[in-house]
């Protein structure tokens, strides 16, 4: 599982975390049935300040050679409507209209999951960049705006328990899903991931340096943090298909420095700048809705159309689904 880490991760251009445009909240979007889904990412995504900054630099748009489809140039022009428009709300019409493009299985007026709807949308964006050079090699696709802005990397490390000899190997990241069954916080469930786990018998391997099959045990932590980190608190059980209903208590600031692989470092302190949560008494309906942070500093429910301001009590009070966190 996972590879040898990238020679080169990131590429060198600097990008601006903080808002460059510091303004009241944009416009609400319309629900045309069943499409709260939808518009809590493109929300979050719109209040996501380093992809808003480039989104409104119009450095996509500029140099698209692109036939049909852009999902970048869609996103483009969706943030910059949402974001300078007067109006109270507004409809994300080109998004609905190439739905079948962002992801094959969504299907207009249908009831969908907001997390699979993010991965897709943010794959279209990735795809979107590459197709936008004329090299796809492993290098350009380290350097797109959206792995440059989301993608960590996971370290796992395997330790022979005969011989105390180590594998690492590495795994790139857009988001992550935690299992929040048997936890009451997002620290009680960050401690348990990194905490060692010894690998069942049946999962033993055979140990490269005393060349026998051996008992192990297994240490996952973060590699490499993102600029973002988007987290998904899984709300349906795994084994049930029931939905967690549960308050599992997250920060408003965040250290990601006991989660790394170098935890003698300087603290990695990452602030909560939107959240999505789920309503319904099952994952198969229900209702999305999102809080926002704009660039005003102040934080927002957005409630398809409705945008209304509120405090951070409320935003740590919620049953969150999604979180994310900017560095």
């Amino acid at each position: 599982e996972g590879t040898a880490l990238p020679q080169r991760i990131f590429a060198p251009e600097k990008i601006c975390m903080d808002w460059q445009q510091r303004q009241r909240p944009g416009a609400g979007l319309f629900n045309l049935g069943n499409t709260c889904y939808i518009n809590v990412i493109l929300q979050c995504l719109t209040y996501t300040p380093p992809l808003a900054n480039y989104l409104l630099s119009h450095k996509h748009s500029q140099s698209c050679q692109q036939q049909g489809f852009c999902m970048m140039c869609t996103m483009e022009a969706h943030v910059r409507k949402v974001l300078c428009s007067s109006a109270s709300a507004v409809l994300p019409g080109a998004v609905l209209r190439d739905l079948k493009f962002i992801g094959e299985e969504f299907e207009y007026g249908r009831q969908e999951n907001a997390y699979e709807f993010l991965r897709c949308t943010l794959s279209a964006m990735h795809r979107a960049c590459l197709s936008a050079r004329h090299d796809s090699d492993d290098s350009s696709q380290e350097t797109t705006i959206v792995h440059r802005i989301f993608r960590g990397f996971m370290k796992s490390r395997v330790t022979c328990l005969s011989c105390q000899g180590v594998v690492d190997s590495y795994k790139a990241f857009l988001d992550v899903s935690l299992d929040i069954r048997a936890a009451s916080s997002l620290i009680t469930v960050l401690e348990d991931c990194v905490t060692p786990k010894q690998l069942d018998q049946k999962d033993c391997f055979r140990c490269s340096k005393c060349k026998k099959k051996a008992a192990a045990s297994k240490k996952v932590t973060v590699h490499h943090a993102p600029r973002v980190l988007m987290l998904c608190l899984e709300r349906a059980d795994q084994w049930t298909g029931t939905k967690i209903s549960k308050f599992v208590e997250y920060p408003e600031y965040l250290d990601l420095r006991p989660y790394m692989s170098d935890t003698a470092g300087e603290p990695l302190l990452c602030s909560l700048y939107a959240l999505v949560v789920h309503s319904g008494d099952t994952c198969l309906e229900g209702h999305f809705f999102c809080y926002t942070k704009a660039s005003n500093g102040l934080w927002y429910k957005m409630d398809d159309e409705s945008v209304d301001n509120c405090d951070i009590h409320t935003v740590l009070g919620q049953q969150a689904y999604l979180l994310f966190y900017a560095r």
